[in-house]
């Protein structure tokens, strides 16, 4: 299982889920590090330190970050979703994919409802 370091943003009911799965997750606030208007430089410095993989919702932030410090534990970046166990699904479902996160960019993003298949309208 991955050891992630959960950012100021990170959703905390899917940290939690992401523990039940059996992941190790440090927020920030576990760290001492919240509250503080700590840099995202610094975030990933610290998460590089730690050995742990940032996951945050702070995305435009950090896929900059991934192309200056290419040399991280690894970054996952989600999109917003109410749905926190189709989340977290999706996060468990992408960090499988990977024998190892060192240096990538897992990006999460919501389920394009659009694409999905419509039930056939009135005089289908």
């Amino acid at each position: 299982m991955a050891a992630l370091y959960a950012d100021e943003n990170a959703s905390l009911p899917v940290m939690e889920l992401l523990r039940l799965a059996g992941h190790d997750v440090l927020t920030a606030l576990e760290d001492g590090r919240a509250n503080q208007r700590i840099d995202d430089p610094d975030v990933l410095a610290r998460a590089i330190e730690l050995g742990r993989i940032v996951i945050t919702n702070n995305r435009l932030d950090y896929h900059k970050l991934h192309r200056l410090v290419p040399n991280h534990c690894g970054i996952i970046t989600y999109t917003d979703d109410p749905d926190i166990v189709g989340l977290a699904g999706r996060i468990e479902s992408d960090l499988s994919k990977w024998p190892s996160m060192n240096g990538q960019l897992i990006r999460i993003t919501k389920p394009n409802l659009a694409n999905r298949a419509k039930p056939p309208g009135p005089g289908a």
